[in-house]
């Protein structure tokens, strides 16, 4: 029974074959992802298809973390790994160490990653949009030479708006160069003074629009100082230049739109205006007229001589009542002077002047008793605190025969606070002294 092997046996000895074969080691394949799971351990697990055959396949969380995409259903993408043996099944596996979109997803990453930087940028804020002009003079179109959308645009701004001047200029708008061509073009368009720049042209696939997701073409957009209309592609398509646009059209017929008003809407508007001011004008020479009509009618202008005649008889009464007022002014300040200079004679000045030299000596004779009492009161106080202020001398106190005991912790005022053989300061009326401690003895009373 030796001969027979065990399957875990023979599924090692199968994996130990794929492990040392030199192209397993790293293999490049492509394929459509299916089944795509991400355990919440952060491991990676999909199934890669083609129409032919499947393989099952795993990243591990550490390349996993590192993708600048999400990998889902239906994506093509190319891998490199290795192959190898899943003991448990018993089936082999592709171990991923790098991830990528393939063809068209490659360039749908690169545009994620630059609108992303571009955002963060503020190449995007609404506070960078221009707004158009109503009434351009002025129009610079941005857009091939041929092909539907040059007429489109055309036949819409001769429609709508013809007095605006339009600068068509032939512009690469696909394949090698076309970015370059576009940058350029947009500066020279800004160079000229228009109003409105539109950039467009007709729909395509991502590769055919590409030329306007590129970086030099996104910033000579934001650079210009003209409005930019964007009208790339049809309305599903999208593109970095709508973004950075000031106005972004779902076609380049709709540009045209946006960039000029319809004059047939003008020509209504400037009806509507002109029946307007013919309306006030009529009003208004009607309401004119009728004002005339009665300053014409108007006593005064019948007979202005009737206005002179009430203005003379005006003058007069206001003459006659000036007059009276001047007379009574007159009287008022004569009275009043007489009573001043009553007021003002040198007897009733000298009589005041006494009065006010009597009232003097009596405030001063006033002002000093006071002055005295106070100061008599506060030298009778002083000594009062004097007196109080010997008492609680604690030299006055040594010199009726105390002293003043201390030792190393200062005053001492209770026997528990000395002990036999005790150094202690004697301070006395008149010096000090140490002693040593002989004995303690407490007062039984206290």
């Amino acid at each position: 029974m030796t001969q027979y092997l065990s399957i875990g046996a023979l599924t090692r000895y199968i994996k130990a074959k794929f492990d040392r074969d030199p192209y397993l080691e790293k293999v490049y394949i492509k394929g459509e992802l299916s089944n795509v799971k991400r355990h919440s351990s952060g491991h990676l697990y999909f199934a890669l298809k083609d129409g032919s055959a499947v393989m099952n396949g795993m990243m591990f969380k550490r390349e996993a973390v590192k993708l600048n995409f999400t990998p889902k259903e239906g994506d093509g993408v190319l891998i490199t790994g290795r192959i190898s043996v899943y003991e448990s099944r018993g089936s082999y596996q592709l171990y991923a160490d790098d991830m990528s979109l393939d063809g068209v997803g490659q360039l749908y990453e690169q545009f994620e990653a630059l609108k992303k930087e571009l955002q963060s940028r503020g190449f995007f804020a609404a506070e960078h949009k221009k707004k158009l002009p109503r009434y351009p003079a002025a129009i610079a179109v941005l857009t091939a030479s041929t092909g539907a959308a040059i007429r489109d645009i055309e036949t819409t701004l001769n429609r709508r708006y013809p007095l605006a001047e339009v600068h068509y200029i032939s512009t690469l708008v696909q394949g090698n160069g076309a970015a370059h061509d576009i940058v350029k073009n947009i500066r020279q368009a800004d160079a000229l003074g228009v109003d409105v720049i539109i950039v467009g042209r007709g729909g395509g696939s991502i590769e055919d629009l590409w030329a306007f997701n590129e970086r030099e073409v996104i910033e000579a957009i934001f650079a210009a100082k003209t409005p930019i209309i964007s009208a790339v592609g049809h309305e599903t398509d999208t593109t970095l230049s709508d973004y950075v646009a000031d106005l972004r059209a779902p076609t380049p017929t709709g540009a045209a739109v946006m960039a000029t008003p319809d004059q047939m809407d003008i020509l209504q508007q400037l009806k509507s205006i002109d029946l307007y001011l013919s309306q006030q004008l009529s009003q208004k020479l009607k309401y004119q007229n009728e004002r005339l009509m009665r300053y014409l009618n108007h006593p005064v202008f019948r007979n202005p001589q009737t206005l002179i005649a009430q203005q003379q008889q005006r003058k007069d009464e206001l003459e006659q009542r000036l007059g009276f007022l001047l007379k009574q002014s007159f009287t008022i300040h004569r009275e009043r002077y007489i009573r001043l200079d009553a007021q003002l004679s040198r007897e009733r000045l000298g009589h005041k002047l006494h009065i006010h030299r009597t009232n003097e000596r009596d405030l001063r004779l006033r002002l000093k008793q006071l002055m005295d009492r106070k100061l008599s009161a506060a030298a009778h106080q002083l000594n009062l605190q004097t007196r109080l202020l010997s008492t609680l001398n604690p030299t006055g106190i040594l010199e009726r025969g105390y002293s003043i005991v201390r030792n190393e912790n200062g005053i001492v005022s209770s026997v528990h606070e000395l002990k036999r053989e005790q150094s202690i300061q004697l301070q006395l009326a008149n010096g000090e002294a140490v002693a040593t401690v002989n004995s303690v003895k407490e007062n039984p009373h206290g």
